[in-house]
Formats: C-alpha cells, sequence, structure tokens
C-alpha cells in the first residue's frame, strides 16, 4: 500500500466514513490514476476537469457512479492533499428524476415462493416485510431481533440506527429459520458451497449481497415477472403498499430511515389510489375516440 493511500484511508477513518465507502473513494482515485497512468497527486485541475467531462461525455456513467467518482475524488483532493479546487466545486452529476419500480403484492408473493433455497426465501421476506435494505437484512443479528416489543434494531445507512415493526408472521418466520442452524449471531448465514471436499467445514458467516442478488434474479424470471426488479424494488413495494393500506407517510419515513419527507413522498405517486383517482376522468376524457 503506497503512503499516499495509507493517509487517505486515515482521513476518511478519522472523519468516520463507512468501510463500504472507504472502499469507494479509494477505488475512484484509482481510477483517476489509472486514467492517467501516474500517481493521483501529480495530476493537474485542468486534467481534473478533463477526466469528468470524459466520464459525462464519453463513458456516459449512470449519476450514481459520477457521484461516488467525484465525492471520493473531492474527499482526496479537500483532506488529504489539503488542495482547494474550484472545478470540484462545478463539478455536478446530471439529475435523474426516475420513478422507482414496484411490484404489486401478488408479484411480491409469486417471486418469494420461486425462492429455492430457504435461507434466501427467508431473508427477502424479511426484507419485504421490514423494508429493510439489502444489507441490513443479510447482515440481520439475532440480538437485533426484540420479540417482546415486535420490533427490529436496524443499523441502517450511514450509521443511524432505527426500529422498525415485526410483524408477528415474521417473528415466527425468524424463529423457524434460526431454528434450523441456531447460530448464535447470525440470522441468515450462508448455505454451505457446492463442490467443498468431503469433512470441510463452511466458515459460518452471513449471506452475500451477490448470491441473494442472483437467487433474487432466477426467483424473478422463474416466477414470471417481467419487470426489471431488484432486491431494492421491494423496499419501494413494501413502502407503497403501506401507503395503499393508510399508513401515515411520517410513519413510513421513520420505518424506512429516511431523513427527509421528500425523499418518501415519491411513493404518493406510485400508488393505487392515485392511479384510481385518474380513472374516471380520463375515461371521459377519452371517450369515443378510441
Amino acid at each position: 500500500m503506497t503512503r499516499l493511500r495509507q493517509r487517505m484511508l486515515e482521513d476518511m477513518q478519522l472523519r468516520g466514513l463507512s468501510a463500504r465507502t472507504q472502499g469507494a473513494y479509494v477505488l475512484a482515485v484509482r481510477q483517476l490514476a489509472e486514467y492517467f497512468h501516474r500517481s493521483p497527486d501529480q495530476i493537474s485541475e485542468e486534467e481534473l476537469r478533463q477526466y469528468f467531462l470524459y466520464l459525462a461525455n464519453k463513458k456516459q456513467v449512470a449519476r450514481a457512479t459520477a457521484t461516488i467518482a467525484l465525492c471520493g475524488i473531492r474527499f482526496f483532493v479537500t483532506h488529504t492533499l489539503r488542495r482547494e479546487w474550484t472545478t470540484l466545486q462545478c463539478v455536478r452529476p446530471r439529475r435523474e428524476r426516475k420513478l422507482p419500480v414496484v411490484l404489486s403484492r401478488d408479484e411480491v408473493r409469486q417471486v418469494l415462493a420461486a425462492l429455492r433455497e430457504p435461507v434466501y426465501r427467508a431473508c427477502l421476506t424479511t426484507i419485504y416485510a421490514g423494508g429493510l435494505r439489502l444489507l441490513e437484512g443479510a447482515r440481520l443479528q439475532v440480538t437485533q431481533i426484540d420479540s417482546a416489543r415486535l420490533q427490529l434494531h436496524i443499523h441502517g445507512k450511514g450509521g443511524k440506527d432505527r426500529y422498525v415493526p415485526l410483524a408477528a408472521p415474521t417473528l415466527t418466520l425468524l424463529r423457524a429459520h434460526w431454528c434450523t442452524h441456531r447460530s448464535p449471531v447470525w440470522l441468515f448465514i450462508a448455505p454451505p458451497r457446492r463442490g467443498m471436499p468431503a469433512g470441510v467445514v463452511s466458515p459460518v458467516g452471513p449471506v452475500t449481497r451477490s448470491s441473494l442478488q442472483s437467487a433474487f434474479a432466477r426467483a424473478r424470471r422463474a416466477a414470471g415477472v417481467p419487470k426489471r426488479a431488484s432486491i431494492h424494488t421491494l423496499r419501494h413495494s413494501f413502502a407503497t403498499h403501506l401507503l395503499e393500506a393508510g399508513v401515515n407517510l411520517r410513519l413510513i419515513q421513520a420505518i424506512l430511515g429516511h431523513g427527509s419527507a421528500r425523499t418518501t413522498q415519491i411513493y404518493t405517486h406510485l400508488t393505487q389510489e392515485v392511479r384510481a383517482t385518474l380513472t374516471d376522468p380520463l375515461t371521459h376524457l377519452v371517450d369515443g375516440l378510441c
């Protein structure tokens, strides 16, 4: 490891950035260095400007990718190199106003029923039933279950903890699944690896992000659901279904762990009730035209 990378890692640790964020930022700086074929501290401000133009115009990276690149490089320049470059204040990844994909209740049931591995079915059911993010569900621990109060203590994104209501059927599911392995730490342990030699015991750890994503993709195809859904779609669907059931938007915001109500308000555009208010006026508007 170079001294420069070590310094950047130490700077990020001092500011309390998560391990995932540190990895993403280091990768962003490494890709910058690879593009110019030299150490990132030798790159000029004008070259940095050209790099962001390259990402936007030639590579046409997604907004999320551009944002991570900007945040990582900005941190490196500002905190590790201690330079004040105006270019970093001008760069703005293009805004996207896309509505998330939402599955109906029946589609959620069909996808979950198509999951073959019990641990994936239990984990993804819990993710939907609690509106959890992927890693919040995958790394759920036994100590995070408060069965007396029917709550899950979630260690959320950005180090923000929250409590999520736990439905009684979900608690029953979790108890039944835990009895299949009785791990003292993890609720959803990774299944044994295929092709391992006889007598070799797999290390006991939580299910991985990639294995869950692959299992979900297979189940979606098996269920015949054509929507471009991902595991995060379960979280969007959970919020939308709660809103349709009459749950207060502020309460949904707290359950999801959103810092701003504006983030949660996107689900008001997705509910059946909103679409239903347009059905009759729209029918009269096009009556006789079709």
